[in-house]
Protein backbone atom coordinates (compact mmCIF):
# COMPACT_ATOMS: atom_id res chain seq x y z
CA UNK A 1 0.00 0.00 0.00
CA UNK A 2 1.06 3.45 -0.53
CA UNK A 3 1.32 5.29 2.01
CA UNK A 4 1.45 9.60 3.05
CA UNK A 5 1.00 11.46 6.10
CA UNK A 6 -1.26 14.83 5.49
CA UNK A 7 -3.45 17.09 7.43
CA UNK A 8 -7.12 17.18 6.85
CA UNK A 9 -9.72 20.01 7.31
CA UNK A 10 -13.10 18.72 9.21
CA UNK A 11 -15.50 16.70 7.03
CA UNK A 12 -19.34 16.58 7.96
CA UNK A 13 -20.98 13.47 7.04
CA UNK A 14 -24.71 12.86 6.99
CA UNK A 15 -25.65 8.95 6.98
CA UNK A 16 -26.12 6.13 9.67
CA UNK A 17 -24.21 4.33 11.93
CA UNK A 18 -24.16 1.33 14.39
CA UNK A 19 -22.25 0.21 17.25
CA UNK A 20 -19.85 -2.70 16.87
CA UNK A 21 -16.81 -4.77 18.61
CA UNK A 22 -14.08 -6.51 16.49
CA UNK A 23 -15.28 -10.20 17.44
CA UNK A 24 -18.93 -9.75 16.29
CA UNK A 25 -17.45 -8.57 12.87
CA UNK A 26 -16.01 -11.93 13.05
CA UNK A 27 -19.24 -14.08 12.27
CA UNK A 28 -21.86 -13.51 10.12
CA UNK A 29 -24.36 -14.19 12.38
CA UNK A 30 -23.19 -11.39 14.51
CA UNK A 31 -21.44 -8.89 12.43
CA UNK A 32 -23.12 -5.28 12.15
CA UNK A 33 -21.44 -3.77 9.52
CA UNK A 34 -22.12 -5.63 6.51
CA UNK A 35 -26.14 -5.26 7.13
CA UNK A 36 -25.51 -1.80 7.70
CA UNK A 37 -23.86 -1.50 4.21
CA UNK A 38 -26.73 -3.33 2.86
CA UNK A 39 -29.23 -0.82 4.38
CA UNK A 40 -27.60 1.46 2.87
CA UNK A 41 -27.24 0.83 -0.82
CA UNK A 42 -30.16 -1.04 -0.69
CA UNK A 43 -32.54 1.28 0.72
CA UNK A 44 -30.84 4.06 -1.54
CA UNK A 45 -29.90 5.64 1.54
CA UNK A 46 -27.33 8.23 -0.04
CA UNK A 47 -30.33 10.02 -2.47
CA UNK A 48 -32.07 11.40 0.76
CA UNK A 49 -29.03 12.99 1.84
CA UNK A 50 -29.47 16.73 1.22
CA UNK A 51 -26.91 19.07 0.30
CA UNK A 52 -24.18 17.01 -0.78
CA UNK A 53 -20.89 17.90 -1.82
CA UNK A 54 -19.27 14.97 -3.62
CA UNK A 55 -22.32 12.69 -4.46
CA UNK A 56 -21.45 8.77 -5.15
CA UNK A 57 -18.77 9.13 -2.80
CA UNK A 58 -19.08 7.37 0.73
CA UNK A 59 -17.36 7.33 3.17
CA UNK A 60 -17.19 4.37 6.17
CA UNK A 61 -15.78 5.67 9.33
CA UNK A 62 -14.76 4.15 12.55
CA UNK A 63 -14.79 6.40 15.07
CA UNK A 64 -16.01 6.69 19.29
CA UNK A 65 -13.59 3.94 19.88
CA UNK A 66 -13.94 2.58 23.58
CA UNK A 67 -9.96 2.25 23.57
CA UNK A 68 -8.50 0.88 20.32
CA UNK A 69 -8.78 -0.95 17.45
CA UNK A 70 -9.79 -4.36 19.55
CA UNK A 71 -12.50 -2.89 21.62
CA UNK A 72 -15.81 -1.28 20.72
CA UNK A 73 -15.86 1.32 17.88
CA UNK A 74 -19.05 3.00 16.25
CA UNK A 75 -19.49 2.66 12.47
CA UNK A 76 -20.81 5.05 10.15
CA UNK A 77 -21.64 5.14 6.34
CA UNK A 78 -22.79 8.27 4.84
CA UNK A 79 -21.64 11.05 2.36
CA UNK A 80 -19.95 14.50 3.23
CA UNK A 81 -22.28 17.16 3.11
CA UNK A 82 -22.18 20.96 3.21
CA UNK A 83 -25.04 21.71 5.39
CA UNK A 84 -26.56 19.45 8.61
CA UNK A 85 -29.73 21.03 7.58
CA UNK A 86 -32.76 19.38 6.35
CA UNK A 87 -32.28 15.58 8.04
CA UNK A 88 -34.25 13.08 6.94
CA UNK A 89 -35.61 10.85 9.01
CA UNK A 90 -33.86 7.82 10.51
CA UNK A 91 -30.37 9.78 9.12
CA UNK A 92 -27.76 11.06 11.48
CA UNK A 93 -24.98 13.03 11.73
CA UNK A 94 -20.78 13.04 12.32
CA UNK A 95 -18.15 15.23 12.29
CA UNK A 96 -14.84 13.60 11.50
CA UNK A 97 -12.62 16.26 13.13
CA UNK A 98 -9.85 18.40 11.35
CA UNK A 99 -6.38 16.31 12.54
CA UNK A 100 -3.16 14.91 10.61
CA UNK A 101 -3.90 11.56 9.08
CA UNK A 102 -1.76 8.39 7.56
CA UNK A 103 -2.95 7.98 4.38
CA UNK A 104 -3.20 4.30 2.39
CA UNK A 105 -4.20 3.63 -0.88
CA UNK A 106 -4.44 -0.21 -1.95
CA UNK A 107 -3.45 -1.79 -4.89
CA UNK A 108 -6.70 -3.13 -6.83
CA UNK A 109 -8.09 -6.62 -5.97
CA UNK A 110 -12.08 -7.47 -5.00
CA UNK A 111 -14.34 -6.17 -2.24
CA UNK A 112 -14.21 -6.91 0.26
CA UNK A 113 -10.94 -8.92 0.18
CA UNK A 114 -9.00 -5.59 -0.45
CA UNK A 115 -10.68 -3.75 1.99
CA UNK A 116 -10.02 -6.69 4.34
CA UNK A 117 -6.46 -7.37 3.91
CA UNK A 118 -5.83 -3.25 4.05
CA UNK A 119 -7.25 -3.04 7.74
CA UNK A 120 -5.15 -6.18 8.59
CA UNK A 121 -1.77 -4.64 7.62
CA UNK A 122 -2.46 -1.56 9.55
CA UNK A 123 -3.63 -3.36 13.34
CA UNK A 124 0.01 -4.75 12.87
CA UNK A 125 1.89 -1.37 12.39
CA UNK A 126 3.36 0.18 14.61
CA UNK A 127 3.85 4.41 15.83
CA UNK A 128 6.65 4.68 13.63
CA UNK A 129 5.32 2.80 10.22
CA UNK A 130 2.15 5.54 11.14
CA UNK A 131 4.64 8.29 11.63
CA UNK A 132 2.92 9.08 15.31
CA UNK A 133 0.43 7.79 17.66
CA UNK A 134 -2.95 6.56 16.37
CA UNK A 135 -5.51 8.91 17.81
CA UNK A 136 -8.60 6.52 17.30
CA UNK A 137 -11.13 9.27 16.84
CA UNK A 138 -12.12 9.35 13.45
CA UNK A 139 -9.99 6.96 11.11
CA UNK A 140 -12.41 6.50 7.58
CA UNK A 141 -12.06 4.53 4.01
CA UNK A 142 -13.27 6.91 0.69
CA UNK A 143 -15.00 4.52 -1.60
CA UNK A 144 -15.20 6.71 -5.09
CA UNK A 145 -14.94 5.92 -8.47
CA UNK A 146 -12.42 3.76 -7.95
CA UNK A 147 -14.55 1.14 -6.10
CA UNK A 148 -17.62 1.03 -8.47
CA UNK A 149 -15.80 -2.11 -10.03
CA UNK A 150 -15.81 -4.60 -7.25
CA UNK A 151 -13.37 -6.78 -9.02
CA UNK A 152 -10.49 -4.31 -9.29
CA UNK A 153 -11.29 -1.80 -6.54
CA UNK A 154 -8.95 0.28 -4.93
CA UNK A 155 -9.36 2.60 -1.52
CA UNK A 156 -8.06 5.22 0.52
CA UNK A 157 -8.28 4.62 4.08
CA UNK A 158 -6.74 7.87 6.52
CA UNK A 159 -5.67 6.68 10.00
CA UNK A 160 -5.62 9.85 12.18
CA UNK A 161 -2.33 10.81 14.51
CA UNK A 162 -0.68 12.60 16.39
CA UNK A 163 2.90 13.20 14.01
CA UNK A 164 5.88 12.41 16.03
CA UNK A 165 7.99 15.86 15.80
Amino acid sequence: MEKIVLQRPAIQLVGIKVRTKPQDELDPATAKISPTVQQYFHAGISSKILHRKNPGVTLCVYTEYESDHTGPYTYFIGEEVTSFDDLFEGLTTHTIPAQSYTKFTTASGAMPQVLISAWMDIWKMTSSDFGGERTYHSDFEVHDQRAADRSNTVLDLYVGIEPTA
